[in-house]
């Protein structure tokens, strides 16, 4: 009962508080140590980055992925293509530890890759997708749909160059840790929040949402197409494929998306005019890693 009497009103028992900093510090904390005790140089590229698993694990989670993405689908047994995909790979795979000898000599970056881990396989699924993947560990996948917009086996070069460099260059491994990071921030706000009125929370929850999307996802997603980019080019430049393709399959891409496509800042690929032009910038580092390494003309 209330004073004089009276009922008081509901939920007048539980005082509303504001923002708790403790979960907060102590997320703090965890990130700091966790952040700096996991660092390492990527291979091809030197950049810092973020892995706390091994390429075991990676090869390990991979393969599973590969067996359930290739039992839903229709996969291509025999014929031309897949013989044509299996051949570009294997140019594409046997020519890395070069390119990465040679990076590392002539850009100072570290020769770390361990080879020896990775089981390259790839099939080609029978789909009207525009799309191939490279999953952690080298287990590989061309949808049919993409080989019009390759149109040639440069094209196709340019394209599976792209996926095995995120093989490369661990980028799963390092989606892994980010998430790792972005489940334990999420429960630290939950809990600094949870004394707040439920609309004061959910609106600072929906404010934390968005800005770690476009200021963090969404941005390290573009760096790592963009480092694939790069580093794919490389790769097929020193397999003796034509290089120039490249900026030129970005532009049959764009034709194919009808230049229909969401702003930079709101996707997870750098936006198709962005690749041209900066596949088109590589040009000269991508023909002199050609002529240093291809074996054939």
């Amino acid at each position: 009962m209330g004073p004089f009497g009276r009922s008081a009103p509901a939920g007048s028992g539980r005082r509303r508080g504001g923002l708790r900093l403790w979960p907060l510090l102590l997320f703090g904390a965890y990130f700091v140590y966790y952040w700096f005790s996991h660092q390492q140089d990527a291979s091809f590229t030197g950049r810092r980055q973020l892995v706390d698993t091994s390429i075991e694990q990676e090869v390990a989670l991979g393969l599973q992925s590969f067996q359930e993405i290739l039992s839903q689908s229709q996969v291509v047994e025999g014929g031309e293509l897949p013989r044509t995909v299996e051949t570009i790979m294997t140019r594409l795979v046997e020519v890395g530890p070069s390119v990465e000898l040679y990076l590392a000599e002539n850009k100072g970056t570290p020769k770390q890759t361990p080879w020896e881990a990775f089981e390259w396989q790839v099939e080609v699924i029978d789909s009207e997708q525009a799309n191939a993947f490279c999953l952690p560990g080298g287990k590989m996948a061309v949808y049919t749909g993409i080989v019009p917009i390759a149109e040639n086996v440069d094209g196709l070069a340019a394209v599976m160059g792209h996926e095995i460099a995120h093989a490369l260059l661990r980028h799963g491994g390092e989606r892994l840790a980010q998430q790792k990071l972005l489940q334990f921030g999420s429960i630290a706000a939950g809990v600094a929040v949870g004394e707040m009125d439920p609309q004061q929370q959910r609106m600072v929850m929906a404010a934390l949402g968005a800005g770690l999307q476009y200021g963090v996802l969404l941005p390290y997603a573009r760096d790592h197409e963009s480092e694939a980019d790069y580093l794919g080019l490389m790769l097929a430049a020193a397999a003796c494929f034509n290089a120039g393709e490249a900026p030129r399959l970005w532009e049959r891409m764009q034709h194919h998306a009808g230049g229909q496509s969401p702003p930079e800042f709101m996707s997870t690929h750098p936006s198709p005019g962005t690749r041209i032009e900066r596949l088109t910038a590589l040009q000269g580092e991508a023909a002199a890693i050609r002529e240093a390494l291809c074996k054939t003309p």
